[in-house]
């Protein structure tokens, strides 16, 4: 297939990657900086001058994008995919960015020939590192047959989710949970420490009782941090953590859903951002919540896993 890729910033230049090694697809990628398609360049891929270069020579196109102000102005700005995409051509859209936008885009270019898909993206830079993506994908069940084995490039579970736009719905769901336990799991350990327990015996506690079994994923995700705390080099900025769960919660509003705990999360998400944050890993929300108790959580020797 011939694939244009626009967006190569830390996660899409690890998907374009992927998509090279699999030595079945001609490569075009584009991006506001040359500089970050050099290795794809080095790898065989055609640079393309603009977004709408990089639809004209494509027959499949995906964009990673920061958000919706981005999709919106590649899909539909000047030299954008509109204007270079041939009826035809499947845009899938790897962002995570507005299920309405998704959904107006979709109508938009449809009325031109072109198949948009929503498919955000989850696991972070060692998923698109490794191809082991969860891809969330919103398009007719008969286009998704027809994209998976492409997908199946970047991500090892790429999971059907509905009609247009419920990839993005996924997406902000996941995120949404996500964020918002991190900050009830913050809140639990200052007071467990404040309170006089070691947080490695915390971390014992949680791993075992109820709600830590099944796996561990939750006590792991806690160890990391507590031990770790490796804010400045991020997996995931804060900064996107506050604009995907400002997504979710403009959807609540949108949809009618009242969502009290995500508005108090988002609100804390935006002190950090206020604070020049922004940079920073998700998780130095931990570093609000510590300076708030007046206590500081830091572990000082890793318990067994189990």
């Amino acid at each position: 297939m011939r694939i244009g890729f626009i967006g190569l910033g830390m996660m899409g230049s690890r998907m374009v990657a992927n998509l090279q090694k699999t030595g079945q697809h001609e490569l075009v990628v584009y991006d506001v900086r040359r500089e970050a398609g050099e290795a794809a360049l080095a790898a065989g891929a055609r640079w393309a001058e603009t977004p709408a270069d990089a639809a004209r020579q494509s027959e499949i196109l995906m964009t990673s994008l920061p958000g919706p102000r981005e999709v919106e102005a590649v899909a539909v700005g000047a030299h954008g995919i509109a204007d270079g995409g041939q009826p035809g051509l499947i845009w899938a859209e790897l962002s995570t960015s507005s299920p309405t936008l998704i959904r107006r885009l979709h109508k938009d270019l449809g009325e031109r020939g072109i198949k948009v898909v929503d498919a955000p993206v989850s696991g972070g830079i060692a998923g698109a590192q490794d191809a082991t993506l969860q891809i969330m994908v919103g398009c007719e069940p008969e286009l998704f047959e027809q994209l998976k084995p492409v997908l199946a490039g970047i991500g090892d579970k790429v999971g059907y989710m509905g009609l247009i736009g419920a990839g993005e719905i996924a997406k902000l769901v996941h995120n949404q949970i996500a964020l918002v336990v991190a900050q009830v799991v913050a809140e639990g350990l200052t007071l467990g420490v404040k309170a006089g327990v070691e947080p490695e015996r915390l971390l014992e506690a949680i791993r075992g009782g109820a709600y830590g079994r099944g796996g561990g994923g939750i006590g792991n995700s806690i160890e990391s941090i507590v031990f770790t705390r490796n804010w400045d080099s991020p997996r995931f900025a804060l900064a996107l953590a506050r604009k995907d769960l400002g997504l979710a919660t403009d959807l609540g509003n949108e949809m009618g859903v009242p969502m009290p705990l995500a508005a108090l999360a988002e609100q804390a998400l935006i002190e950090c951002l206020n604070r020049g944050w922004g940079g920073k890993d998700m998780t130095a929300t931990w570093a609000l919540q510590e300076e708030r108790a007046q206590v500081e959580v830091r572990g000082t020797a890793r318990v067994a896993t189990t």
